[in-house]
This record gives C-alpha cells, structure tokens and sequence, in this order.
C-alpha cells in the first residue's frame, strides 16, 4: 500500500473511530454519573439503552438551526468548526498504536516522525480557544461574552503548567517525538515510566489539562448557574453538538497524550515489550494502549460528579499561586539534576518532597488565614463596643 493511501485509510479510520467513541462515551458518562447518584440513566431506546447516542445524532440533525437576529452569521458558523478541526488534528501526531523507525512498517499514527509533535499538539490546543472565543463574541450575548472571556483566562493561565510539566517529560527522554518519548520509557522497563519518575509533572499535566478542556470542576466558561449556558448559550442543533463533540475528542487527546508521556504508551511488562515479536504482538500493544487511554476517560468522568465546581478566584489562585511555581520549581529541581547526573531515583525523590512541601506549607497559610478571621464572639464583642 503506498503512502497516501495509508494516510486516507488511517485518516477515514481515526475520524471515524473517534466521532463514534465521543457519541457513546456521552452514553457511558450518563449511565456512569446514573449510577453514582442512584438513578437509571439511559435505558429505553434499544437494549440497556444502548441506540440512544444514535437517537441524539438525529434529534441534532433534525432540530431547528436557530441564529440570533444581531449575531455575527460567519463568525457564528466558523466557531464550532474551529472547535472541532482543531481537536481532531491534534490527534493526527498522537500514536494510537505501536510504532517503529522502519518506514516500511505500518504505523499507527497519522503523521509519523514528526519531530516536533509535543509542540503541534501544544499550539493545536492554545488555538482552540479562539473557537470559544469567537462563538461568544459573535453570539451578541453578554452571558456568552462573559462565558468566552473566562475561557480565554482560563487557557492563557493553565497553558503555563501544562507546558512546564511536558517540558519535564521532554527533558528526561531528549526529544519531542511521541514515537520516541514512548520507545525512550519501553526501554528504560517499567519503573522508569514516567508517571514514577516524575509523579508531580504527571498531576499537574492532568489538572491543566481538565482546566484546557472546560471540563467540571474547571467548566466555569459554561457555568449555568452564573451565565445560563456561557459562551454556547445562543447555540443549536447541530452547531451545539460540534462544541459537545470538540469537548470530548479534546478529553480522547489528552488521554492518549497522557498514556504517551507518563504511562509508557503501549509498554507493559511481560506482554507489549520492545522484544515482543509473537503473532498478534501489534494487536496487544494497541489494546494494552486504548485500556490505558479508556480508564484515564472514566477517571475524568469520575471526577466530574465527584468534586464542586471551582468559583473563578480559585480557579486562578490554583494556577498562578500553586501550579506554576510548582511547575517551575520542578523543572529547575530536575534540570540541576541532569546537570550533575544525578541518579533516577533522585529525580522521583524531589518531585515527591516538591509536593509535600507544598501542601505542606499551603496547610500552615490556610490555618493562619482561619486564625485571623474573627469569631462570632469577637464580632458580636466589637459591635457592642
């Protein structure tokens, strides 16, 4: 098969396969947060509920496109496009299967070899806020505007860890490559994965990017409570289903980045190794990486009906007060470490006493800011007086 006809095959088959995976992980989040509150959820559209996503896609298709009399109709339209186009070409560079340096072989990525694929998916990300941007601007609505202006905050001031702590990754295995990040951890074994050696980039990398992907505790550019539906409030049909679809293949991309930079991607020891050359290996390798990539969804999943949302003050204070100068402190602790050639185990060493300290004195200000807050007895003292 020549090139480009890879390239189609590839294309027509990870478009596809993740346009039907966000239709029914909105299935399982539903049926997932039914359970977690005692309820049914999805149930009688086919069997166990399973033909609803399909009844979804067609209530989309079929309602109404409604655009609001004083809206920008082109910017309006262009929003949701660019939300989706940019989500799904940052997946073009992640691999979604085992790779190799061999030209010849079957590649399971789109875009092999890029030298820089940190990077793309990096400056694919930070655009895609201009879908939300333009979508609430362009809507005339002052709830949407609001809405888009949080998202452009929240971005800008998330972005910072994010890149800091993929700079971690990059630093300890020399390069940008997936490919190589991945083969880098397959070879180093298991224990020098990178979720091991570098515990505190891996959790900030995954804060950051709930808070890049306006998923719950960090949706506040669509907080009903505030601003009805935030930036996609005047949307419909099909228009609202592209930004709901940007959304969760944003949630498939982090999770297989987050599978590729920390979790060692499709190595698992003893059954996907760098020497396993059985009949079916390939096939392995790529379930051991969607396993990976599927409990990292249901985590987020998780974690949506499990915490409150952030309100807006704390969503900054978490960023500039407590991620980026751990972020930046991290990076400086392992660059002096690989400086010096320092042992691995040194590396994981600082990251943990990192975050500990941080609680630690985070725990020591919060309880001096509960001591100055006067008692009621204080208060009612001082207004008698």
């Amino acid at each position: 098969m020549q090139d480009w006809q890879q390239w189609l095959v590839k294309i027509g088959l990870v478009m596809g396969g993740i346009l039907g995976a966000c239709s029914y992980l909105i299935y399982v989040e539903r049926k997932l947060s039914a359970y977690m509150q005692d309820r049914m959820g999805p149930n009688r559209v086919g069997p166990f509920g399973l033909l609803q996503p399909i009844a979804d896609g067609l209530k989309f298709i079929l309602k109404e496109d409604v655009i609001p009399r004083y809206a920008d109709r082109f910017l309006f339209i262009l929003a949701p496009c660019i939300a989706l186009l940019t989500t799904m070409l940052a997946i073009s560079v992640v691999p979604f299967g085992p790779t190799t340096l061999n030209p010849d072989d079957w590649q399971f990525v789109i875009a092999p070899g890029l030298d820089v694929g940190v990077v793309f998916v990096l400056a694919l990300g930070s655009l895609a806020v201009y879908s939300i941007i333009l979508g609430g601007w362009s809507s005339n609505n002052k709830y949407s505007l609001l809405g888009s202006l949080r998202s452009s905050a929240q971005v800008i001031s998330y972005e910072i860890p994010l890149g800091t702590s993929v700079l971690c990754v990059v630093l300890l295995c020399g390069s940008m490559n997936f490919e190589r990040i991945i083969q880098f951890q397959a070879n180093q074994g298991f224990w020098h994965w990178n979720a091991f050696t570098q515990p505190l980039a891996m959790l900030i990398f995954m804060v950051s990017a709930l808070a890049e992907a306006n998923r719950l505790p960090f949706d506040l550019p669509e907080c009903e409570q505030e601003l009805i539906g935030g930036y996609h409030t005047e949307y419909s049909a099909m228009k609202f289903a592209l930004f709901f679809l940007a959304e969760y293949t944003h949630v498939i991309t982090v999770s297989f980045m987050l599978s590729a930079l920390f979790l060692g991607g499709w190595h698992f020891p003893w059954i996907a190794t760098p020497d396993s050359h059985y009949a079916g290996a390939w096939l392995v390798k790529c379930l051991v990486l969607w396993t990976k990539v599927g409990i990292l969804i249901i985590g987020v999943m998780l974690i949506r009906w499990t915490l409150p949302r952030f309100r807006f003050d704390q969503l900054m204070t978490l960023a500039w007060q407590g991620l980026v100068p751990l972020a930046f402190a991290n990076l400086t602790i392992l660059m002096v470490i690989k400086q010096f050639g320092w042992p691995v185990w040194i590396v994981t060493l600082s990251s943990v006493l990192l975050f500990v300290g941080a609680v630690a004195l985070n725990g020591t200000m919060l309880r001096k800011r509960l001591r100055s807050i006067p008692t009621a007895a204080a208060l009612a003292a001082r207004t008698a007086h």
